[in-house]
């Protein structure tokens, strides 16, 4: 098929552009390069730099595309509640002019990368589909709106739409000649800023309590690997049907502490990872996991690298050849 992947530039974009290339696709990335980065461009997919609000300049009737894989947003939820026009702006109204294009253009299918923040503070564990949806943050909020239009557009103009639903993506994409990992500018995600303590390039990791009721104190987040979430959202493209929108959350089935990260980061780089215990942050869940039975069930997906020393493994090795290196 011939596809547009929006945000291709960025860490799960580009890992989709990959996998779509190599699956035998013909892919155009359309990304303005704002927290995307053009080295994590694949070469031999057409490149065209341009804010998602400008889609239709791409989109056309006579390119003949058959999907699109829409990934570009911004994602830092407590950026979101200090800034949320930004997120207003480009994760909602640049996601409607993009079901504009593809409305005008007669595209077919379009799989959206949402988030499970738009279920907020859970209510059952782990998180089905139906759970109530009642986000905490901006960001949430944002991405909840554009899931809201697709069942919308796919009621009224027949397009067959997926939304994939995740909390924490983690690990790299390392194969052949291929190198594809995680870099983020403020970074705010645990991993990676456990790597950067353990490279020494951070006094210290701070967790925000320890009080919390879990195993070990502190909040259980769910994980899931770049690769197996890429590998959902080529599968997604198979089951989209005409005036449907489909949601599957994806999820580890259990999730991990923030002390269990801690000891694995620990256990896989072989350097000492201090830790200062911080007040809880509010808003804070105590446990956030996701259901992926449904995916499993309609997508026919399987995690393939569930642990996290598969996902600490990959990042770990990407972060010395390309963040240290």
């Amino acid at each position: 098929m011939k596809l547009l992947v929006t945000g291709g530039a960025g860490y799960i974009g580009s890992v989709v552009t990959r996998m779509l290339l190599d699956a035998g696709h013909q892919v155009v990335v359309l990304d303005d390069l704002r927290t995307g980065h053009a080295e994590a461009l694949a070469p031999e997919a057409t490149f065209v730099q341009a804010r998602i609000h400008d889609a239709a300049t791409v989109l056309t009737r006579e390119a003949g595309f058959d999907g699109v894989l829409h990934f570009a947003a911004l994602i830092a939820a407590g950026e979101s509640m200090v800034h949320p026009e930004r997120y207003w702006d480009v994760n909602t109204i640049g996601s409607l002019a993009l079901l504009d294009a593809v409305r005008a253009a007669g595209v077919p299918r379009l799989v959206f990368s949402s988030t499970a923040a738009v279920y907020g503070n859970p209510v059952e564990l782990p998180i089905p589909e139906t759970a109530v949806k009642a986000p905490t943050s901006t960001y949430g909020a944002t991405k909840l709106a554009v899931d809201m239009a697709l069942t919308s557009e796919a009621i009224a103009h027949n397009l067959a739409a997926v939304s994939l639903r995740y909390f924490n993506v983690a690990g790299a994409y390392l194969t052949g000649e291929t190198a594809l990992g995680e870099r983020h500018d403020p970074e705010s995600h645990l991993i990676p800023i456990a790597l950067d303590v353990a490279a020494g390039r951070r006094e210290k990791l701070q967790l925000f309590g320890d009080d919390y009721p879990t195993v070990d104190g502190t909040c259980v987040r769910d994980y899931i690997h770049v690769e197996d979430l890429a590998r959902a959202h080529l599968l997604a493209l198979g089951v989209a049907t005409p005036g449907q929108h489909r949601i599957y959350n994806l999820g580890n089935g259990n999730g991990f502490t923030n002390r269990q990260v801690v000891d694995v980061v620990r256990e896989v780089t072989g350097h000492p990872v201090p830790v200062e215990v911080a007040p809880r942050r509010e808003g804070d869940p105590a446990e956030l996991v996701a259901s992926s039975q449904l995916a499993r069930d309609e997508l026919g997906w399987v995690p393939a690298k569930p642990t996290l020393h598969d996902m600490v493994g990959d990042a770990w090795a990407f972060y010395r050849a390309h963040i240290l290196g």
